[in-house]
């Protein structure tokens, strides 16, 4: 079945349960294709008047679905689960519904456990920025989940971003990257802001200043990056110039006052920091799994 013919239930609907559905919605997919599931008055209330979609109760949203998303916390994960197997026993169309997770730490093995044996399952990591259209989803297979349903689940997210996979064992690795990534990032724009103010600068001023200079970097590197893969960097530096390293060598003068600058982070133990950041995000990723065993 193809991706955009899909009947989609989003199970929980909060920061990025609502950020899909408005992402799908952009996307072009019809309010009719969807049904969501959200137990809050007030939320019903808001969901229906913002986006008109149908709300209902997990067992009537699951019972038609071609695609599940489960979007709730990872606490309430095995009661939802429950009632979804439920469901997906007593349905005749449970044999080709997915079940697509965005639930932090809950692995593959855990919802197959759950559900129906054979049930195709697809576990996805996406990053706050989705809220914005800008995130980055990596997505991993279960056991049987096919190569074009891991397709019709990375269409989906495409509606928020871009989209990579990886072998489930590297999930750790991709939460203190991409999951954690963004406080990284927010906390480099604090500093960066406040040595501004230290420098001179009024707030605004160097808020503004930090912020669009990390975007227009960005922005460069994501540009380099891309041509380098489509082979339009090729005539320069044979694409070389790609790299992170190369950006910054082209921004660095010798003696000058970035690599005076540059010396000063090296000599803080700037890479020493970042990677024991990233692996306390990781190792206490590993002890939040939900597992199957």
């Amino acid at each position: 079945m193809l991706a955009a013919m899909s009947r989609i239930a989003i199970v929980g609907v909060g920061n990025m349960g609502e950020a899909l559905l408005s992402g799908l919605l952009r996307s072009g997919r019809q309010v009719k294709d969807l049904v969501v599931v959200e137990h809050v008055p007030e939320r019903v209330d808001y969901l229906t008047e913002t986006y008109a979609v149908q709300v209902a109760a997990v067992p009537d949203a699951v019972e038609t679905a071609d695609i599940v998303i489960l979007a709730v916390k990872p606490r309430d994960v095995d009661a939802v689960m429950t009632q979804i197997a439920e469901t997906a026993t007593a349905s005749e169309h449970s044999a080709e519904q997915v079940v697509v997770s965005v639930a932090a730490g809950v692995s593959t093995g855990y919802l197959e456990a759950k559900l129906p044996a054979g049930s195709p399952v697809v576990r996805v990591m996406p990053n706050t920025p989705s809220f914005v259209g800008a995130g980055v989803s990596v997505l991993s297979a279960g056991r049987f989940a096919t190569a074009e349903q891991l397709d019709e689940a990375a269409a989906l997210f495409r509606s928020v971003g871009s989209v990579l996979t990886v072998p489930e064992e590297q999930m750790d690795a991709v939460t203190a990257i991409s999951g954690s990534g963004p406080a990284y990032f927010f906390l480099m724009i604090e500093a960066l802001v406040d040595a501004g103010v230290a420098a001179g600068l009024t707030r605004a001023v160097a808020t503004d200043l930090a912020v669009q200079t990390m975007a227009g970097s960005a922005e460069m590197l994501l540009d380099r990056l891309e041509r380098a893969n489509t082979g339009a960097g090729a005539a320069t530096r044979g694409g070389m110039d790609a790299t992170p390293v190369e950006l910054r060598a082209m921004v660095t003068s010798p003696g000058g006052t970035t690599a005076a600058a540059l010396r000063e982070l090296e000599r803080g133990g700037l890479r020493a920091v970042v990677d024991a950041a990233v692996q306390a995000a990781k190792t206490h990723s590993e002890q939040q799994r939900v597992t199957s065993e």
